[in-house]
């Protein structure tokens, strides 16, 4: 297996992976990639030496370790993830990131023993049922992924989250650099000023939109600095890095497909996957600052999410920054809340909402009851996402 590095956290560690990943390619690195969850194809999850794992070979991987487990008792996750490390351990690369699927602590992905370095983003409320009712509680069971004398790179927390962290960090000897402390990133004009120690360097803004993305970045960039002497990066290639990120379904806008072939010139389509509090907050940020720079424009939402989500704790931010909202279901999940339950959760929270049969109905019926210039977000759930990949035929990058 190649040097690991094992990225935890409750926000922004896939788009942090997505970033190291950008950047360790553009320096010429051979790098595995394993995330979760997917948006069209299972077989996204799985990326072996720059390339996605193929159908045939994950089958057959699955098998050998179906037939390792021999009948006993075993998570979908848990072997998916198996058979990933398989791959990852017969194929030759030079780094494998990794992300936690669920918390850290009790994860699948949590078996190895000596990562080459441990990351931990942002730790919000989220999963509850699983990982506890409070911050600390979900805190520790991040700061399980933490590892003796294996130094780690802590984004942005509560104060409740970094006491928990730094606690555990010192227990175990890990050296914990951490934001606001040890590293920082702001921006500085059109780009962003990045320091770590007694050194700074100016680095272009990531092609991922949104202001929570810089702070993603911060944590992809420590990490890179830290590890530069065993993975050696140029400034130039962290640069080409930034601005080549491809992590679809995050405040992306749709270009091509079959949902905006016979869009009208005014009207654009962008999708995000974030579900939980705190990707509420930065996505109602950005549509803020949609506002501000074009207030002749109307912001409309298509809203779905799954059962074991309260949507109003998501809508609640939405409040004077959009127009309308369309309630839907997502597109066979068995599991997704209904379009009256969103419908009846949106108008709590003072939105004008209308339910809609489906994704396509919902653009419909958004762009024959305005005018002028729209931008309609389909949001909720990475499930959602996924179903508004498949339905537009074009997973670009």
């Amino acid at each position: 297996m190649p040097p690991i590095i094992h990225v935890a956290g409750t926000n922004g560690k896939g788009s942090t992976v997505a970033t190291l990943a950008a950047i360790y390619k553009s320096a010429g690195y051979r790098v595995h990639i394993y995330t979760s969850p997917h948006l069209v194809r299972f077989t996204e999850r799985i990326v072996v030496s720059g390339s996605e794992i193929s159908k045939n070979y994950l089958e057959e991987l699955l098998i050998e370790c179906e037939d390792a487990n021999n009948g006993e008792n075993i998570t979908f996750f848990e072997i998916t993830t198996a058979a990933a490390m398989l791959a990852f351990s017969r194929n030759p690369a030079d780094l494998l990131l990794l992300e936690v699927g669920l918390g850290g602590r009790f994860d699948a992905t949590n078996v190895i023993e000596t990562p080459t370095l441990s990351v931990i983003t942002p730790v919000s409320m989220d999963h509850q049922d699983f990982l506890g009712n409070t911050i600390d509680e979900i805190a520790f069971e991040k700061a399980g992924i933490l590892k003796p004398s294996v130094p780690a790179i802590i984004g942005p927390q509560t104060n409740e989250a970094l006491n928990v962290i730094k606690r555990r960090a010192l227990e175990l000897g890990s050296s914990a650099y951490i934001f606001g402390e040890d590293w920082n990133i702001s921006p500085a004009n059109n780009q962003l000023m990045f320091k770590i120690g007694s050194k700074s360097s100016i680095v272009p803004r990531p092609n991922l939109l949104g202001d929570h993305q810089i702070q993603n970045a911060g944590c992809a960039l420590a990490s890179v600095k830290l590890l530069n002497g065993q993975f050696p990066v140029s400034p130039q290639e962290i640069d080409m890095g930034l601005v080549s990120i491809n992590w679809p379904a995050r405040l992306q806008k749709l270009k091509e497909g079959n949902l905006i072939e016979n869009l009208l010139e005014d009207v654009e389509i962008w999708i995000d996957g974030g579900h939980n509090q705190d990707a509420a907050k930065a996505i109602a940020s950005t549509l803020r600052d949609w506002r501000t720079a074009s207030p002749e424009i109307s912001i409309h939402m298509v809203f779905g999410a799954l059962n074991n989500r309260c949507p109003q704790n998501f809508l609640q931010y939405f409040t004077n920054v959009i127009d309308t909202i369309r309630a839907v279901d997502i597109p066979g999940e068995t599991n997704a809340l209904s379009a009256s339950e969103i419908e009846t959760a949106a108008l709590e929270c003072g939105l004008k909402a209308y339910p809609a049969k489906g994704i396509s109905p919902a653009i419909t019926d958004i762009i024959s009851n305005s005018s002028g210039k729209r931008r309609i977000l389909i949001c909720g759930s990475l499930y959602l996402a996924g179903a508004v990949l498949r339905e537009n035929n074009y997973l670009q990058d």
